[in-house]
């Protein structure tokens, strides 16, 4: 399999199979979302958009960040420690962010498209190997202008480690994320809609045992969690 690796700029060329990356934290928290019992995350790419969507979808809610914060109207944000004491059973969760959900809507050429992080590492390497793709594509959504994203970026190379049947310690994969400079806000503890927490549960690698693919159906971005088999 060949890897290739663009960001938010480039990630319109990409084709075939596409890994979009966000540790800090859209898709640590999405995967919260689905371990609280969401049914389905439809990612989108604006604030009005979203707000739209929750509109159209009875009992649906709303969540994600502008700057980190949830912007008004948003039923919570994207932190996966606020996220993990909601209940969630059966609900369809509408997200935007700055970075991970700006990946999908943006990866318009992808055949499959999956969502990653740290925390559903292992389960999406493993539904990988079951595809026929021979290139896959990771889309780096926290590098801007070739700067930042060492979090996304471990994540990706660690994903590559491990589809090419090597078996990489996690351990300096994980320090990166924590010296990254979208960890820097989460350990100030002046800033409590960054709680430290927050690291903790981007850095828990393979906490849970399913991968994210995202299809497209009615026009629409649907996120579903899947198991391999």
């Amino acid at each position: 399999m060949k890897f290739h690796y663009t960001n938010l700029e480039t990630c319109h060329t990409a084709t075939g199979l596409v890994v979009v990356i966000d540790v800090i934290r859209a898709f640590t928290n999405a995967a919260f979302v689905f371990s609280r019992g969401a049914r389905e995350i439809y990612p989108v790419s604006g604030v009005e958009e979203a707000l739209g969507v929750k509109a159209q979808i009875p009992n649906s809610l709303v969540c994600g960040e502008v700057g980190g914060i949830p912007p008004k109207g948003f039923d919570f944000g994207n932190s996966p420690t606020q996220t993990n004491a909601m209940d969630l059973s059966g609900r369809i969760v509408v997200q935007r962010t700055g970075a991970g959900t700006q990946g999908i809507v943006r990866s318009v050429n992808a055949a499959t498209l999956l969502a990653a992080s740290f925390v559903v590492a292992r389960a999406t390497v493993d539904y990988i190997r079951n595809l026929t793709s021979e290139t896959m594509t990771f889309v780096i959504t926290g590098q801007h202008g070739g700067d930042g994203g060492d979090e996304d970026l471990a994540c990706a190379e660690y994903l590559e480690a491990s589809l090419r049947g090597e078996s990489p310690d996690p351990a300096p994969f994980i320090e990166r994320v924590m010296r990254s400079r979208d960890a820097l806000m989460h350990l100030d503890p002046n800033l409590p809609a960054f709680p430290r927490t927050d690291l903790d549960h981007c850095s828990s690698i393979d906490g849970f045992d399913f991968a994210m693919l995202v299809t497209r159906e009615n026009g629409r971005h649907v996120m579903r969690t899947v198991k391999p088999s």
